[in-house]
């Protein structure tokens, strides 16, 4: 039987194709993404259970937990098989909600090569930095990234929380594959540089990509066309992203079996070029 999945279509990273709706494993860790989760167990669960759906695409970082996060991926699904595990470094951790940068090119090498054990691979699927650090020079740092591509410990390079410029100067340096920016139904911030994406084939994968707030509510237009559908507000604000553009990648992030499940239903939702127009408007591109 087809996987839900499957209807999110597919977008190639590092010469194999991953579906294009996701999991991002930030959730699965402590509060403030610090220290391990309350619940070991039901942590494992989601992550096998996104697996079991047909996600094979899952998205993590050294920095959450730290390090939590990608232990508890190779403990719950190593070996991958088919299934892709995209990470990043570039941020310190010095208690809970703290996210200190640091593109220092020997930090960034060291942290690819821990990500590298936790994770139980000789080379990482996708390897991005997860913030450009103001005080190391830019190229520099993206000089590291080609240089870990070059020497086969990644597979493919992306970058995150990056404009449309810093996009522009790091293709000059190493071949960039994927972007993670904000976006989602109510912040367009980063339309810009998903437009820049869509011209050159790479991926756009937005992080907080769920509305929640004012738009969740029962008289938002997001829940009218909930309602129309059958669907819920989530699968709706997910449904959107997917249609917005072919090289969208949407990585929802929970630690609820449940919630998990009722985001990889967004595949299957279809919306309309009227629904699709009319959540476009509830916020201003760019």
């Amino acid at each position: 039987m087809p996987s839900p999945i499957e209807r999110s279509g597919t977008f190639t990273i590092g010469g194999r194709a991953v579906h294009r709706l996701g999991y991002g494993a930030m959730r699965i860790t402590g509060p403030g993404i610090w220290g391990p989760p309350a619940d070991h167990d039901g942590a494992i669960a989601v992550l096998r259970r996104v697996v079991e759906i047909g996600v094979d695409f899952i998205d993590t970082a050294d920095s959450y937990g730290p390090a939590v996060s990608e232990e508890l991926i190779f403990e719950a699904l190593h070996p991958y098989g088919h299934v892709q595990v995209a990470t990043k470094a570039g941020l310190l951790r010095t208690g809970p909600g703290v996210w200190i940068p640091c593109g220092r090119p020997d930090y960034l090498r060291q942290e690819c090569e821990m990500s590298l054990r936790r994770l139980g691979v000789e080379a990482l699927d996708l390897f991005q930095l997860h913030r450009i650090d103001p005080t190391v020079d830019v190229d520099e740092q993206f000089g590291l990234l080609a240089a870990l591509y070059q020497e086969g410990k990644v597979r493919a390079v992306g970058l995150s929380n990056v404009t449309a410029g810093d996009l522009e100067r790091a293709r000059g340096i190493v071949e960039i594959t994927s972007v993670q920016n904000l976006y989602n139904l109510t912040n367009r911030s980063s339309e810009t540089v998903l437009h820049a994406c869509e011209a050159s084939g790479i991926g756009f994968i937005p992080w907080f990509p769920v509305a929640s707030g004012a738009l969740a509510l029962p008289d938002s237009p997001v829940a009218a066309i909930a309602a129309e559908t059958g669907a819920t507000t989530s699968q709706v604000s997910l449904a959107w992203l997917l249609a917005k553009s072919p090289v969208m990648l949407p990585i929802p992030g929970t630690s609820s079996v449940a919630h998990a499940e009722e985001n990889c239903g967004a595949a299957q939702l279809t919306l309309t070029a009227e629904q699709v127009a009319t959540l476009s408007a509830l916020a201003p591109a760019g």
